[in-house]
């Protein structure tokens, strides 16, 4: 099957789609022996070459990461520790979304965009679960206001889950992506986060990994991801 260039080079695990694009417009890709244009399509059979390099594909990787408080979720930081310094695999893979540098939690990674998009994208409305720490007691009208949905400086927020674990503590469920979008929602409802932290996509929870730990998953793994 083919696919346009700059996918298969992502998906393959040489660089991101987005360097891959700017690879092309550079002039570094070749199909077959000629200098691939935007737009150009491909497929495993073909001979790609980027930066003179064969890309070939790789084993398709998918791990857990329980990721630590103060690192950046991103490849590479000039200024930051990245989650990077915890991940040691010979294939390269990327990260499924991200947390905060101060938030904890299950994050994924893979080097298969194909899986990577179908967990983003909004519309397949995966759910991620999150405990949160809160300032002071959580009372039920803030609840209900969660699960109605909370106005913030970019629209209104998704209606979600909310659960009260403990006085100061609460477990909110959402399939928004925005960006700090928890900290925000209780900023806006009067409330400070004093710790948080993902603990489940879908129904893959993180269970005893620890942080600063991986852990591959296995079919079933994935299956959870995407069970309603």
């Amino acid at each position: 099957m083919e696919h346009r260039v700059q996918k298969l080079i992502s998906n393959w695990g040489y660089c991101s789609r987005r360097k891959a694009e700017a690879l092309i417009e550079q002039g570094q890709v070749k199909i077959n022996g000629q200098v691939a244009k935007l737009g150009d399509k491909a497929s495993a059979n073909d001979n790609i070459l980027v930066e003179g390099k064969l890309v070939r594909p790789e084993k398709k990787i998918y791990i857990m990461f329980n990721k630590p408080k103060h690192c950046a979720t991103a490849l590479e930081d000039k200024f930051q520790k990245t989650i990077m310094s915890f991940i040691h695999l010979k294939e390269r893979v990327f990260p499924i979304g991200r947390l905060d540098y101060n938030t904890t939690g299950l994050l994924l990674l893979t080097n298969d965009g194909d899986f990577a998009n179908s967990i983003m994208h909004p519309r397949y409305e995966i759910k991620k679960s999150y405990a949160v720490e809160l300032d002071k007691p959580i009372d039920t009208r803030t609840l209900k206001r969660i699960e109605h949905g909370v106005m913030l400086d970019d629209g209104m927020t998704a209606p979600g889950k909310a659960r009260k674990l403990q006085r100061n503590k609460v477990e909110i469920m959402i399939h928004e992506g925005r960006n700090r979008i928890i900290r925000r929602m209780m900023k806006a409802l009067g409330y400070h986060v004093v710790s948080l932290e993902r603990t489940r996509i879908g129904r893959l929870e993180l269970g005893s990994l620890k942080p600063g730990q991986i852990r591959h998953l296995s079919e079933e793994d994935k299956e959870k991801i995407f069970y309603k």
